[in-house]
């Protein structure tokens, strides 16, 4: 083959998995590029590949899915191969210890341990986590997770020591009474009267709240959000397109005229 290209093995993935190595190996001795990358350069990369599987899954496009998938493979053994350089660690190290790790979380799967169901499985894993050092049981989630998701991972890890809501009725009458609290900060005479700091904080509380809510419901409140933001951007995408067919410029239509298209694209599957 030329350039020493790598055959393709089917229906095993080991070898599967060693031929990507060796690509990675190839590139990064061999490509300008590939040699002068580091951990920090790669990480803004890594970050859109994992939102760029994110839409993939949320599209439904398996055949996407599996692209963004091994991009996302990619740069994990990039980030080993960076490492093995400097002998840190390496990528048996990295398989290694993942699996010791999940062995070692599932109790009730490799040990004696017996479990009812997934809120025991949650409960076990945060209580090993603590047993394994952790400080606290929301040390894990990461500081620079966008703030929606990281509401919904901290209320998750409370969850899974106790700390939580009986039932979705007792989380709705917060939500109500989080609600109100933000509405009375704005239910003043004179709008310069205003504490937008505090107004700030209570419709936080709310956020958090629905959030809460979304949680005892199954509804993952990231997802629910991102395929909002998808069917606005569709529906005013056919505005602004009928409104150009028609010889229109947005910023010259009153909303009632645009309300129409808008109503039409609501009307579209």
């Amino acid at each position: 083959m030329p350039n020493n290209i790598p055959p393709v093995t089917a229906n095993d993935p080991a070898s599967a998995f060693q031929r990507l190595l060796t690509v990675l190996d190839t590139l990064r001795t061999q490509c300008p590029w590939d040699k002068k990358q580091t951990m920090e350069t790669l990480r803004h990369l890594t970050i859109e590949e994992t939102y760029e599987l994110s839409d993939a899954i949320l599209e439904g496009d398996l055949d996407e899915v599996k692209k963004e998938l091994g991009d996302v493979m990619m740069h994990l053994v990039f980030y080993a191969r960076i490492a093995s350089e400097t002998n840190d660690f390496t990528i048996i190290d990295v398989l290694n210890s993942v699996c010791d790790k999940l062995i070692s979380r599932h109790p009730h799967i490799y040990g004696d341990v017996e479990v009812q169901d997934e809120n025991d499985v949650k409960r076990n894993w945060e209580q090993l986590k603590l047993k394994e050092g952790n400080k606290s049981v929301l040390s894990g989630v990461p500081a620079g997770l966008p703030s929606l998701v990281k509401a919904s991972r901290i209320q998750e890890k409370a969850r899974g020591v106790g700390f939580d809501w009986d039932n979705k009725e007792q989380v709705w009458e917060k939500v109500e009474e989080e609600l109100q609290e933000f509405k009375d900060e704005y239910n003043v005479a004179d709008n310069a009267a205003i504490d937008i700091e505090k107004a700030e904080a209570e419709f936080g509380d709310l956020l958090f709240s629905l959030i809460n809510y979304a949680r005892f419901i199954n509804i993952n409140p990231e997802n629910a959000l991102e395929k909002t933001n998808k069917k606005f951007i569709k529906r005013f995408q056919y505005l602004e397109t009928k409104a150009k067919e028609n010889g229109k410029a947005l910023n010259d239509m009153t909303l009632a005229e645009m309300d129409i298209y808008w109503n039409e694209a609501k009307s579209l599957k």
